[in-house]
Parts: structure tokens; C-alpha cells; sequence
């Protein structure tokens, strides 16, 4: 440390992402080998290189360790309920089409409690981008059984091993509807940016999972190893198959994790898909207010 403090030159260096960070909220809250800061920092390259208006984009989150992403990111962002961050969204994006949404939070906040709204978001194509980190358990509140969790694993409320059938996520918002489906690992990195440059260059429902170690709670009941040894096995284990279907990429416990871009359609989104029924039906009469947003008034 004291080497760094002696050479200003070091000192005054900036890692490449920083100016998408809250720096004075870092360090984080994250724990040793937990992979969501690499995802926040595939996330924010891929902002970098898309050359995206950040005055024009907006982060929800829920309750959770991903849920932190928002506060930490030099964007206007919204830290919601648990469970709540796709509603929040919706209404956003719904009041003001004209920005990009982005929402950013875990597999017990998305799928779990917010399991209702994820499946309507898919259900409608709303035009959101939907980035879901499954680490298996609730970890913030002390490794629960999740939606995700596979059998027969353990965590802190099945310490017997899970007998519940988990969620293959990427097949649940597919049949659902959505119109991009993807799923990498925190190893991925390079895959996993320019799958967010895709999706947040695409319209509907777009949604990337990001399979992350919790080397704290669910590694340490496992008896898996420390984050580097998950690193490992996603390396060995991972086979990326674009394309796949999604009713056969499930993940298993420590069994082979299928990744890649699963479904990549256009199709119109909710708003684009409402404003022609309406137009439709109501003719002239018919004035998107906001411009194109979702209220609709009629004309005297």
C-alpha cells in the first residue's frame, strides 16, 4: 500500500469503467470470489463501447447482493422493493418511452418473489433489458433455498439438499415470449459485453442470464471450493450452443452449464404493439401523450 501512496503517477490511475461508478460508494459490499463485479463491469464496457446515451438510460434493481448494482452505478437508478424492480420498470418506460431500461438484479429477486412479473414482462415484450445473476441462493440473507437452486444442493433452509425443481430460466421467459434470450458465466466476459451491446441495441423483452459463484454461502455448503475453484469448473464445464432450445439448457447440479444466444427475434414491443391497436381502432382520435408514450388521450 505504501508503495502506491509513494508513486502519484499510480495513485491518480483509473480503471477504465470508473467513470460509469459511484466511486465514493466503492469498495463494495461483495464478497471475496463473488462474480457480480465482473458482470457490473461487462455491463458498464458494453455501455462504453455503444456509445449510449447515459442521460437517456436508466437502472432498476430489487433487494438482493445484485440489487446493489444501481447504487453503485454513476446512472440515474432506481434501488426498488424486493421483487418489484421489472413493475418499476414497466411504469418508467411506459412514462417515458424515450429512455433505455435497464433492470439489474438476482435470481431470488427476479424469479422468486418477482417470478409474476418476469413472466408478464416476457408475456407483453415489454422493452426492457433484463439482466438476471443466479447464484443459486438468497445470499444476502443467508443462502436460502432460491427458485434457481439446484438438486440436490444445500443451502441454509434445505441443509439435507434441495428436492424442489428449480427453474430453467432462459426456457421459462423464452416460451413466455421474450425476444432475446441468453444465458453466459462470470468467466464468459468477452461474450457476455457483447451480449449486452446486443441487447441494448435491440426493442422488446431482452434478457441475459449470468451464472455467478457465491463462494460465501452456496460454494461453502457445497463444499465447492473458493470462487476461483467455480471459475474452474465453468471453464471446464461450459459449452456454449447458440441457438440451443431453451427446454434443454436446465442446469443441474455441478453438471454441464449450456450457454450462449438462445432466441434473437424482432418482434414488435408493448408499446409499438399497443399504438397499432389503437391506431387501429381509434383513427384520428388517437394521440399517444407523451409522444409515443403509453397514455392515450382523443382529440376534440
Amino acid at each position: 500500500m505504501s508503495k502506491v501512496i509513494d508513486r502519484p503517477e499510480v495513485a491518480k490511475e483509473q480503471h477504465p469503467v470508473a467513470p460509469l461508478l459511484r466511486m465514493d460508494r466503492i469498495p463494495h459490499i461483495w464478497c471475496p470470489g463473488c462474480g457480480i463485479g465482473t458482470v457490473v463491469k461487462c455491463f458498464a464496457t458494453a455501455l462504453q463501447e455503444t456509445e449510449v446515451d447515459l442521460n437517456k438510460l436508466a437502472i432498476v434493481s430489487g433487494i438482493g447482493c445484485s440489487g446493489r448494482a444501481a447504487g453503485y452505478m454513476k446512472l440515474d437508478g432506481f434501488h426498488t422493493t424486493h421483487g418489484r424492480a421489472i413493475p418499476f420498470a414497466t411504469g418508467l418506460k411506459l412514462a417515458r418511452p424515450e429512455l433505455k431500461v435497464v433492470v439489474f438484479s438476482g435470481d431470488g429477486d427476479l424469479a422468486g418473489i418477482g417470478g409474476n412479473h418476469l413472466i408478464h414482462s416476457a408475456r407483453r415484450n415489454q422493452d426492457l433489458m433484463v439482466i438476471l445473476v443466479n447464484n443459486f441462493n438468497y445470499a444476502m440473507t443467508g443462502g436460502q433455498n432460491a427458485p434457481t437452486t439446484p438438486t440436490p444442493a444445500k443451502t441454509s433452509t434445505m441443509p439435507y439438499g434441495n428436492f424442489e425443481h428449480p427453474f430453467n430460466v432462459p426456457h421459462l421467459v423464452a416460451s413466455c415470449g421474450a425476444s432475446y434470450v441468453a444465458r453466459w458465466t462470470s468467466l464468459h466476459v468477452r461474450r457476455m459485453t457483447k451480449s449486452f451491446k446486443e441487447a441494448l441495441n435491440r426493442k422488446g423483452f431482452r434478457f441475459i442470464e449470468v451464472v455467478t459463484p457465491c463462494a460465501t454461502l452456496y460454494a461453502r455448503l457445497n463444499k465447492l471450493g473458493l470462487g476461483l475453484d467455480l471459475m474452474r469448473f465453468y471453464h471446464q464445464e461450459s459449452e456454449i450452443r447458440n441457438g440451443a432450445d431453451t427446454r434443454d439448457v436446465a442446469i443441474g447440479y455441478q453438471s454441464k452449464i449450456i450457454c450462449g444466444k438462445f432466441v434473437d427475434e424482432d418482434r414488435p414491443s408493448y408499446l409499438e404493439t399497443m399504438h397499432e391497436y389503437y391506431r387501429k381502432v381509434l383513427g384520428d382520435k388517437y394521440v399517444p401523450t407523451p409522444p409515443e408514450g403509453g397514455m392515450l388521450r382523443e382529440q376534440n
